[in-house]
């Protein structure tokens, strides 16, 4: 049997890739030690995905291992070898701040995890296909160099610039830029994904996310934007707006459809590749907009206030470019836009009971 190798499984897009993948006859094998708990607190803990997904997927298995922890990993590769056909890597530090209080587990598990995924790859599966969630954050603060205008809710770009029309592409440089010590992991991770693909011929690809979400967001202050919001939204938990008079715009992109990019590039792989992917012009908003539409959809005013300190290296604007992978992938689609991924989080995600 052809097996997935999916990391961070429990997580918002491993768990996603494990539904997904399972259902195109994958047998599954899923690498989740709940680091997001250790990283965040309880509360952030994916061990109710865990168990979901245990009890629902018959084709997966799952291993609680540390993706830092080169023995566990040679292991989990040894026993399935050539029959590794995909490998998802999704697991992450995935925090500004949290990089920061402990530069040293950040990176290790950023940086150096990845390496020890790509060279089991290596050494196991070369002919794998190994799909790599990067982010955005590697081009650091470089966006807010942008010529941006203020608008009554948000920012935008000035309309005679080039990423007026589709957002930022992949040509924006990563250097000479403060990325946070989190942006600068994630990058070194990105460079080894590029290089293993480049230097071995092996058949890697970087999607550098914008804010990816849905309703199996397991959301903590410190990560999970618009899972977090809308939590708050619903259960009338406050809510602190960090500078940028909360004007500042992020693309929104559902696990779902960002999962079956990932299955588009696996049907017809490239070398060392790198690809924006997030919702775009399609889907994304302002803090202020997200703010009204979570009042609609609920029904409540929200609890939230604003301080004028806004986050180390955090974008001002952000919409990703995703022509570059619809040229290589026409059939690709987005499935929801940002209502729709609004009103599902609300309708579907744990937290929606807790009001």
């Amino acid at each position: 049997m052809e097996i997935a190798l999916i990391t961070g499984s429990a997580g918002l897009i491993g768990a996603e890739s494990v539904r997904f993948f399972s259902k195109k006859g994958f047998k599954v094998a899923g690498i989740d030690n709940d680091m997001r708990r250790v990283f965040f607190g309880e509360e952030a803990s994916t061990e109710w995905s865990r168990r979901k997904l245990e009890s629902e997927i018959k084709n997966y298995v799952h291993y609680s291992e540390d993706i830092r922890d080169k023995a566990a990993m040679e292991a989990i590769f040894k026993k399935y070898n050539k029959d590794i056909k995909l490998i998802i890597h999704t697991a992450a530090q995935p925090s500004h701040d949290w990089a920061a209080k402990d530069p040293f587990t950040d990176f290790t598990v950023n940086a150096n995890g990845t390496l020890t995924l790509l060279e089991m790859t290596r050494q196991y599966c070369p002919d794998a296909v190994f799909i790599f969630t990067s982010t955005n954050k590697v081009y650091g603060d470089t966006p807010n160099s942008l010529p941006l205008v203020e608008l009554e809710t948000r920012w935008e770009i000035d309309e005679s610039h080039p990423y007026y029309k589709n957002g930022i592409d992949e040509s924006m440089s990563v250097d000479h830029t403060k990325h946070s010590l989190f942006g600068a992991s994630k990058l070194a991770a990105d460079v080894l994904v590029q290089e293993y693909g480049r230097y071995f011929n092996m058949k890697t690809a970087c999607f550098r996310g914008g804010c990816l979400t849905g309703p199996g967001h397991s959301p903590t202050v410190l990560h999970g934007f618009l899972a977090y919001l809308m939590k708050c939204a619903a259960t009338g938990t406050h809510y602190t707006i960090y500078g940028y008079k909360g004007k500042q715009v992020r693309d929104n992109i559902h696990s779902f459809d960002l999962v079956n990019a990932f299955w588009h590039f696996y049907q017809k792989p490239r070398i060392g590749e790198v690809y924006n992917m997030g919702g775009g012009r399609h889907s994304n908003c302002s803090m202020l907009e997200a703010i009204a539409m979570c009042e609609e959809i609920t029904g409540k005013k929200m609890n939230y206030s604003y301080t004028e300190t806004n986050r180390i290296g955090d974008h001002i604007w952000w919409i990703s470019d995703v022509s570059k992978f619809k040229s290589h992938y026409p059939g690709w689609n987005y499935k929801y836009n940002l209502k729709d991924i609004l009103v599902e989080i609300y309708r579907n995600s744990v937290f929606s009971k807790i009001q």
